[in-house]
């Protein structure tokens, strides 16, 4: 428990107090935010924030790092594989949106990355995440992912292997990528307003967080010596206190970044965090077995992008006629006449109701067993 508080309040301290620190680098690096040109922005009140200092998301990048090994130093517990993977989503998939970012301003455009060239940049962070996570085993046999599909644990039925090793490495690889890359963008998508993604992310990593905690207090410690009944209800995750710590580091971190970045925001994390998210949050319900679930758990992540394939498929059946004013729908709202605090706010309950959903479902899984 100590390594878990310690992370989260390593973290936070370093954004809360560090980012004036890191906004005076940026601003000296001319790191400031480039807002779509007046031919292409639908909102041009969002031109007042041009010149925001931007790709903020490396400050809690940084955070977490940092709130990770302090805190499991304190608490003598080293890091594991399974935490070691969660930062290298959360590093790699930033590192895509830092380039993404550092053309944009570079170059003093709204056009970074193809969509193609960010995704490809993804999958080239994901395949070695997925390999890595399917070996590594521990004493007990556990890898820190498994060949199977998953709810609120391993589905018996659905598993990759079945269909033999080579096709089934590459559907688990595929399956693994299609995750990574779907929250990333996915997050990606519902950055359009300040705070809304980190506030959002609070949630959604801090459900995460009680979920790994909860596997740690049921786990599987006593192996074969368990009996049937006790087996079928405990977890197979690999490392789930590990997992608890990097993700209580990664919601400290934002909780002191979102200080800066809540309407009217000081700084903006860019393409760098929002990425940074989904690959904390692919790699959490990945390693945590809950895949399926993080539709809900995650699920304001799905509302922004889900929009967006709605709004394209209705114009193409319609011919022409658009489903909103503007999407992702955060932004038709803005145009229907909501305040940004309003959306924002209300984002974050929905956020926080659906993570409560996904826990409550989660805690009601595990009582059926018992």
């Amino acid at each position: 428990m100590r390594s878990l508080l310690t992370a989260a309040a390593i973290s936070l301290a370093f954004t809360l107090f560090l980012t004036p620190v890191f906004l005076r680098l940026f601003r000296r690096w001319g790191w400031g935010q480039v807002i779509r040109t007046p031919e292409d922005i639908h909102n041009p009140s969002h031109g007042a924030k041009r010149g925001t200092p931007t790709m903020g998301g490396t400050i809690f990048i940084v955070g977490t790092i940092v709130g990770y090994f302090v805190g499991g130093y304190t608490g003598n517990n080293p890091p594991t594989i399974s935490g070691l993977l969660v930062l290298w989503m959360m590093i790699g998939f930033g590192v895509v949106g830092f380039i993404d970012d550092y053309m944009k301003v570079h170059r003093q455009r709204s056009l970074g990355l193809t969509g193609w060239r960010k995704i490809l940049g993804q999958v080239l962070v994901a395949v070695p995440f997925a390999i890595t996570a399917l070996n590594f085993p521990s004493p007990m046999g556990q890898t820190p992912a498994s060949p199977y599909v998953s709810l609120f644990r391993d589905i018996p039925v659905l598993s990759f292997m079945a269909l033999g090793a080579v096709a089934g490495w590459i559907l688990y690889t595929l399956w693994i990528t299609f995750i990574g890359v779907a929250f990333s963008n996915g997050v990606n998508v519902s950055d359009g307003l300040d705070g809304l993604a980190a506030g959002a992310s609070i949630f959604v990593v801090g459900a995460y967080s009680l979920i790994a905690f909860w596997q740690f207090n049921q786990a599987c410690w006593g192996g074969e010596s368990l009996s049937a009944a006790v087996r079928e209800a405990c977890y197979q995750t690999r490392d789930p206190f590990d997992l608890a710590i990097v993700s209580a580091a990664f919601v400290g971190a934002m909780l002191g970044f979102l200080w800066w970045n809540a309407p009217k925001a000081k700084v903006f994390m860019g393409d760098v965090g929002s990425m940074a998210i989904g690959g904390v949050i692919a790699a959490m319900c990945i390693l945590t077995r809950t895949e399926l679930l993080a539709v809900l758990v995650a699920g304001v992540y799905v509302i922004a992008p889900g929009s967006v394939i709605l709004q394209r498929l209705y114009f193409k059946l319609t011919r022409g006629k658009r489903l909103f004013l503007m999407s992702p729908l955060h932004h038709h709202l803005e145009m229907r006449g909501w305040s940004e605090i309003t959306i924002v706010v209300r984002m974050w309950i929905i956020a926080g109701m659906l993570a409560i959903a996904g826990i409550g479902l989660f805690y009601v899984e595990w009582l059926t067993r018992t």
